[in-house]
């Protein structure tokens, strides 16, 4: 079994280069949702965010816009 990183949302914003303040009034419960990226402990206030999931479905929403040709021998092109 994997272990996983938890963080506050003080930490989350470091990581993502993001303010906390956005992170709470624009991302959560849009981008960032409970029980996938992050939980409350007990039930209570307190948010911590799940990393290795944020991570992975940033750059599973990266990977999808980026402009891809495909190539005859089965890769793609980054054009």
């Amino acid at each position: 079994m994997a272990t996983k990183s938890f963080l506050t949302t003080e930490e989350l914003s470091y990581r993502l280069h993001y303010n906390e303040r956005y992170i709470r009034q624009f991302l959560l419960d849009s981008v960032l949702i409970e029980g996938i990226h992050y939980f409350r402990p007990f039930g209570r206030r307190k948010i911590l965010f799940i990393w290795e999931t944020i991570e992975r479905d940033m750059m599973q929403t990266s990977a999808h816009k980026t402009p891809m040709i495909p190539m005859a021998s089965g890769g793609v092109c980054y054009g």
